[in-house]
């Protein structure tokens, strides 16, 4: 049993749509066909996937069945956090019972929670770039806002790992680690978003997985900032292989 992750699948099966994601270059050429291949190739049914955000162009609920149907049936079960393009994300009570009305059985949500996979504690939220120049959004945005809600839940998903971890030490006597799961990095180039770093570092984070960041296949896979290994996981970086963790 191994944990992968890959985010960004911006899955289209549904036709009807009408999204595609050759903008963004060649590479995107047949992906969902390259996402079911390398998916299946290198995970098992016992295995764990975790899917920072991005995951289906839907707008409702409803209309992203075809994808999550999609993604229901690759191997493994499969973690979902949400991005800023996750417009038919609802809350927690009507995915869970629109994944049971449709046997969805191998997704599961993580935001605002946390779970104990295999060797580790795995929690996230979505995120947030602060500087509006880098932020396509629709009339007026209350930038502040959006960091403090974003930081609040990223506490959240930290207070639960954090019980898990009490849990799993005092039961058991694993001391495991948390590592967390977003879909903005928190740092990029030149951009930050200083208040979360500062809640990952007060919660000693070590490990953080982010996606987002498309067409920049020149970039180092991680790199280390405030004592923390960052690691970009967007499906075109990858090449559309799940990565193994």
């Amino acid at each position: 049993m191994a944990i992968f992750v890959l985010s960004d699948l911006h899955l289209s099966t549904d036709s009807s749509m009408n999204k595609s994601m050759d903008v963004f270059g060649d590479r995107w050429r047949d992906y969902m066909q390259k996402i079911q291949k390398n998916w299946n190739a290198v995970i098992g049914e016992n295995d764990t996937v975790i899917v920072p955000g991005d995951i289906s162009w839907a707008t409702r609920l409803e209309e992203a069945y075809a994808d999550l149907d999609f993604l229901n049936k690759l191997n493994g079960t499969k973690l979902l956090g949400k991005g800023n393009h996750d417009f038919w994300w609802a809350t927690a009570s009507k995915m869970y019972k629109f994944f049971e009305e449709h046997g969805f059985d191998t997704l599961k949500i993580l935001y605002n929670n946390a779970f104990v996979v295999e060797d580790r504690i795995v929690c996230g939220t979505r995120g947030w770039f602060p500087d509006e120049s880098r932020q396509v959004t629709v009339g007026d945005v209350d930038y502040q806002k959006i960091v403090n809600r974003e930081v609040g839940r990223l506490k959240l998903s930290l207070e639960a790992a954090k019980r898990l971890q009490d849990e799993e030490r005092e039961q058991n006597g694993r001391e495991l680690p948390i590592e967390v799961f977003l879909h903005f990095p928190p740092i990029w180039c030149d951009l930050s978003m200083q208040e979360m770093l500062d809640t990952l570092t007060e919660y000693g984070i070590k490990q953080v997985y982010f996606g987002h960041i498309h067409s920049s296949y020149n970039m180092p896979r991680s790199f280390e900032h405030q004592n923390m290994t960052f690691t970009l996981t967007s499906s075109d970086f990858l090449n559309f292989y799940p990565l193994k963790i």
